[in-house]
């Protein structure tokens, strides 16, 4: 036998006799992608990916519970400030299990139990186990996490392959990004607002910014660092002024912890709120709802496929979107992202297809699903002249009636008028129907795809 396969046999005895305990989510998905997951014997009470390890003994417990954003931040800062943990161990678990290595992070305390905490009950256990801390603050870091890993676990050539096929993916967003920028010349880059906690307002931080950067946009509440090199700071609570300062082409919610549902609801109450429908993104539908406890709160492999998301949806080249990524949009997507994965959400329409009041707001929550069949108060309109002529005459009803919004007679979809373009004072850059701005902000490739009809009142 050589010595190389007397070290790989070596090594692979000593990774079947391994056990790790996890006690941070995104560890255990990084554990997992690198072909770890057999060595696992614990996990977190917040670990729910992948699903086949859910079976796992519990280790930690939360002690806050969910009411409303604004008294779980109460609560979460009643009890730093008085320098207790939000979370719990179960100790006897864990030294039962009898770990060789247990992974935790240091670099938020109110994600994950803290890293004081698992050292001072890892002196405490015999045989003693390798404390393994992961605290990314940028994308390269995550990246770095999975060969941290494959050290720590005697997995180093599957995690070095790992690392090989996510720094791929990675430039292929690089690459998407640089040659749409070219095309379009000196476009700016879309403002995007990304919400991580509502009440009060928490903007993205660390590797998120940088995300947004690399995917071809910007992110004004919390910058990256030119060219995207690196994370920015940590998050941090703003005011909706700061939000509306920053006039996003783009608005993300996505609560860290919280699913697509419990999202759905608090979009629901910032939408009651006049600032958030001030805002351009609002007004043009272009405001998606992600599930902030699978995507980019974690610092995990699955943040590659939150930047090919926003890439897609910045760039509008929906190929470029992960197959199944859990995001919905506050009423109906805009056009060129409709192909990508993601549904409105929402019920009736506000307006019939004469403009006629229902007595309800329009609004994004409510836009209508859309069919296939232009209509009129006759029938079925099969011409395309008399198809502009009707949208004409709809948009001018809703203009009489100072109305910010109408339902497209052909599509169903909810459109904004002239005058919801003259009330925000400058063109969005989203190629509006009826922008009274000759779409002096759209980029000239993005201007050739509008479609007709154009029309302006």
């Amino acid at each position: 036998m050589s010595s190389t396969t007397r070290s790989v046999a070596r090594h692979a005895a000593a990774a079947a006799r391994m056990s790790v305990a996890s006690v941070l989510p995104s560890a255990t998905e990084a554990l997992c992608f690198i072909g770890g997951g057999h060595l696992l014997v614990g996990r977190s009470h917040e670990d729910n990916f992948p699903s086949s390890i859910t079976h796992l003994p519990v280790l930690t417990g939360q002690k806050t519970a969910f009411t409303t954003p604004k008294d779980v931040d109460a609560q979460v800062s009643a009890a730093l400030s008085s320098g207790q943990s939000l979370y719990t161990v179960d100790v006897a678990m864990l030294k039962a299990l009898t770990p060789d290595v247990i992974l935790t992070q240091d670099i938020c305390s109110v994600c994950a139990i803290d890293l004081p905490t698992i050292k001072r009950i890892a002196y405490s256990l015999e045989p003693r186990p390798r404390v393994v801390s992961l605290n990314p603050e940028c994308l390269e870091d995550v990246l770095g996490n999975l060969l941290q890993l494959g050290e720590a676990c005697d997995l180093d050539a599957a995690a070095r392959a790992a690392h090989a096929g996510l720094v791929d993916r990675i430039a292929a967003v690089d690459a998407a990004v640089a040659t749409t920028r070219r095309e379009e010349g000196v476009a700016p880059r879309p403002s995007v607002a990304f919400i991580e906690w509502p009440d009060p307002i928490y903007v993205g931080g660390h590797w998120t910014p940088q995300l947004i950067w690399r995917a071809g946009g910007r992110h004004p509440c919390n910058e990256a660092p030119e060219g995207g090199t690196g994370g920015a700071a940590k998050s941090f609570a703003v005011s909706a002024e700061a939000i509306v300062a920053s006039s996003p082409d783009l608005v993300i919610v996505c609560p860290c912890g919280l699913d697509l549902a419990a999202t759905r609801r608090e979009a629901e109450q910032l939408y009651e709120e006049q600032w958030f429908r001030s805002l351009p993104a609002v007004q043009q539908g272009r405001v998606a709802l992600v599930d902030g406890d699978a995507m980019f709160n974690r610092p995990g492999p699955r943040l590659v496929e939150a930047l090919e998301w926003l890439a897609a949806t910045l760039l509008e080249r929906p190929e470029l979107s992960p197959a199944s990524f859990p995001v919905e949009w506050l009423g109906e997507p805009p056009a060129a992202l409709r192909a990508a994965p993601g549904a409105a959400f929402g019920g009736e329409e506000t307006m019939d297809v004469t403009g006629t009041d229902t007595g309800e707001e329009a609004s994004p929550l409510h836009s209508s699903q859309g069919g296939e069949e232009a209509r009129d108060e006759g029938g079925v309109i099969d011409d395309a002249g008399a198809q502009l002529a009707n949208i004409e005459a709809v948009h001018k009803v809703a203009v009489e009636r100072g109305q910010l919004s109408y339902v497209d007679p052909h599509t169903g979809y909810t459109v904004f008028t002239q005058l919801a373009a003259m009330e925000r004072g400058r063109c969005c850059g989203s190629g509006c129907r009826h922008c009274p701005y000759d779409h002096d902000r759209v980029p000239p490739k993005r201007q050739a795809r509008l479609s007709p009809p154009i029309v302006v009142c």
